[in-house]
């Protein structure tokens, strides 16, 4: 099983740039999806994006499509969500995600736990 740690978030203004990098234990990285999540004070879950195992396969929620990118290397274990163009509603606690399951595909999960493993959180909090 995989085991997400995040990190990378930080205070922007807005149409900045951040780069949230996602590092996960485990020997068998390659063989699991992945995805990025954001809760904003007083709302529930929502999904961000997400990528297949080999990389082959994203998506992404409307709301950050064209602004933010996923991506992911396998030699080194990590996950990125690269995200451009900030606005002010993009403030929340980013989750990465790890699916329990190898060579599964969710293409739009609502909750980290439709994958299976998170971790603690980032914060990003973008200043108009």
């Amino acid at each position: 099983q995989v085991q997400p740690v995040e990190s990378g978030g930080g205070l922007v203004q807005t149409g900045g740039s951040l780069r949230l990098s996602c590092a996960a234990s485990g020997r068998t990285f390659s063989a699991y999806s992945m995805g990025w999540f954001r809760q904003a004070p007083g709302k529930e879950h929502e999904f961000v994006a997400t990528i297949s195992w080999s990389g082959g396969m994203t998506n992404y929620a409307d709301s950050v499509k064209g602004r933010f990118t996923i991506s992911r290397d396998n030699a080194k274990n990590t996950v990125y969500l690269q995200m451009n163009s900030l606005k002010p509603e993009d403030t929340a606690v980013y989750y990465c995600a790890a699916d329990v399951r190898p060579g599964r595909w969710i293409a739009r999960p609502s909750h980290p736990a439709d994958l299976g493993s998170w971790g603690q959180g980032t914060q990003v909090t973008v200043s108009s």
